[in-house]
């Protein structure tokens, strides 16, 4: 009687079991139905790709700016530290290598808390689920957003090695300050490589995860300390550090190398390159294609060149303040102050800018640029935009269209005054710099101490036309109006064509 009893009991058990399985089956499938069309396909399984940064590459083949809408290096996992996935797996996820996508025991546990708390408070998700989360949904603490990253961790179990899971996961997730990835995070905290990562860095970098504005090494240190320092004993109990490794490690100051400025260097080139490379592959592939561009930026040229024009504009300007102070246009007027809804103004100097340009006369390649004072305040470029008179400096132009067209150093051009009729009919009496005339002159001579008369009436022996033409040939590509005070170079050019002709 008693086994009988016995026997019932076993059935009803296994009944209710097998009732229970039943049910959550059909629950799982019918979940599974309802979100099916919410997962990602097999076909975006297979076809991550991240958005990667555009990188410029100096002379000297590193990196010197960059172009992104998300800050991206990919870096293959056999790279990585292995510190670097001890803290992260033991900080984030240890079951990592033997659940197949979510913990049941973290998703029951924060099931428990957030049904105690009648919302969702913990997350208790794996690495998998993250990523799962990062690539394919949002942020958002609801349930159905629960249920979605459970299933596409699954979906993304099933496709992947583990080690492609982890090599994704820590190549796209976000460290603050606009690195995404280990190896821009590393760069922007460390100014260094990934592979070059110490054991403390690298949990710090695992700490900042949680939170990386709140976390942030640069805007709040003492909060990213903390973090790291609880990485360091999530190591130690994970058994990846001794305690005597883990208190040694935690006395450790944090030993940040936060990268340069924005602008970076030769900002103006940059520039250039940027709306180049706009123009030619788009700007979905400038800032998410990850495009490798090597430049002929000299970067020990381009300090020179900005530190040059740096302190000549200085000089410059104190010179310009000294002795022009009575010419109103020289002065601008500013608002320096709001106050109870009055506005303060005062006048002060228009400051002055310059532009220079270095290339190799050889090749024609850019060397260093420099746009003007400051391109955080004007990213306007006179080297390339801003059109100047030549002056003077256009007179070699025409002396090598002379010399072209049979004229000899030696022939004899008279400097003396000469009268001209100018396009609206009136009168145009061009003059020497210093208001003499030296008569009967050689041209190797009128070159050499640049008189106007001489280039004024060569120009009108071979023809403006015949000038322009060769100047366009040196590599003058603006409009150059084909009239005799073309030889004074009234015709405006950029820098940049200047440089590239004469060279």
């Amino acid at each position: 009687m008693f086994q009988i009893k016995n026997k019932k009991k076993f059935y009803i058990l296994m009944a209710v079991a097998v009732l229970i399985v039943v049910l959550l089956t059909i629950s799982l499938a019918k979940t599974y139905q309802t979100y099916r069309k919410d997962l990602p396909s097999l076909s975006q399984l297979h076809n991550i790709e991240p958005n990667l940064s555009t990188k410029l590459y100096g002379s000297d083949g590193k990196i010197f700016k960059e172009f992104y809408t998300e800050r991206r290096t990919l870096i293959p996992l056999r790279e990585m530290p292995p510190y670097l996935l001890d803290a992260l797996l033991s900080a984030e996820d240890r079951k990592f290598y033997r659940h197949w996508g979510f913990d049941l025991l973290g998703t029951a546990r924060a099931l428990a808390n957030d049904l105690f708390h009648l919302k969702i408070t913990q997350g208790g998700s794996t690495i998998t689920q993250q990523l799962a989360r990062t690539l394919f949904l949002t942020r958002e603490k609801t349930l159905p957003r629960k249920i979605k990253e459970f299933l596409t961790a699954i979906k993304i179990e099933r496709t992947y090695s583990k080690d492609e899971i982890l090599e994704m996961y820590l190549n796209q997730c976000y460290f603050g300050k606009g690195a995404y990835g280990i190896q821009a995070a590393t760069q922007v905290f460390f100014s260094k490589d990934a592979r070059e990562l110490t054991l403390p860095e690298c949990a710090l970098l695992v700490g900042v995860l949680k939170s990386p504005n709140r976390y942030s090494p640069l805007d709040y240190p003492d909060l990213a300390l903390n973090r790291r320092n609880l990485v360091l004993r999530a190591m130690e109990d994970n058994g990846k550090l001794t305690e005597e490794e883990c208190d040694s490690l935690k006395a450790l100051p944090l030993q940040l190398k936060a990268s340069s400025s924005k602008t970076g260097l030769g900002p103006y080139f940059s520039e250039m390159v940027r709306q180049y490379l706009i123009e030619e592959y788009g700007e979905k592939s400038l800032y998410n294609g990850g495009l490798s561009v090597y430049t002929t930026l000299n970067p020990e040229m381009q300090k020179a060149a900005e530190e040059i024009v740096k302190t000549q504009l200085a000089l410059l300007q104190k010179n310009f303040e000294s002795s022009h102070t009575l010419k109103e246009d020289n002065y601008i007027t500013i608002a320096v102050d709001t106050l109870n809804g009055k506005v303060r103004r005062r006048r002060v100097f228009k400051e002055l800018q310059a532009a220079l340009v270095a290339i190799d006369n050889r090749t024609g390649n850019i060397l260093a640029m420099v746009g003007g004072k400051d391109f955080t305040k004007s990213e306007f470029n006179r080297a390339i935009q801003a059109l100047r008179q030549p002056g003077s400096a256009f007179k070699p132009f025409v002396w090598t269209s002379a010399l072209e067209n049979g004229f000899k150093p030696t022939d004899i051009i008279y400097d003396t005054p000469v009268v001209l009729q100018a396009g609206d009919r009136t009168e145009w009496k061009p003059q020497n710099f210093d208001n003499t005339f030296r008569g009967p002159m050689t041209l190797r001579e009128g070159l050499r101490i640049s008189r106007n008369i001489v280039s004024v009436k060569l120009i009108q022996k071979i023809t403006p036309q015949e000038a322009v033409q060769y100047a366009h040939q040196m590599g003058i590509n603006s409009y150059l109006a084909p009239f005799p005070s073309l030889s004074l170079g009234s015709s405006e050019v950029n820098l940049l064509e200047m440089v590239d002709a004469y060279s």
